[in-house]
């Protein structure tokens, strides 16, 4: 998937992982697509309630290279 930023918050446990990506949405455009990277195994449910609380669009999740991938649109 294509992305326009990319954050790599591996090895942070809560809450960090998720005020990091929320100070990174905040400096993109509307539209934009950011990439999370993450170790945290409690990131899943966490960026889930993330992105409804704040509006922004979860588009995928996954596990890859022992790391776990969000991709989230910009409200």
């Amino acid at each position: 998937m294509q992305f326009d930023r990319e954050l790599d918050v591996k090895g942070l446990n809560c809450p960090l992982p998720i005020l990091r990506t929320k100070k990174a949405l905040s400096e993109m455009s509307s539209g934009q697509v950011l990439r999370v990277v993450a170790t945290d195994p409690g990131a899943v449910k966490d960026f889930h309630a993330f992105a409804k609380q704040t509006g922004n669009q979860l588009l995928s999740d996954g596990e890859a290279e022992q790391a776990f991938e969000f991709y989230f649109r910009r409200k």
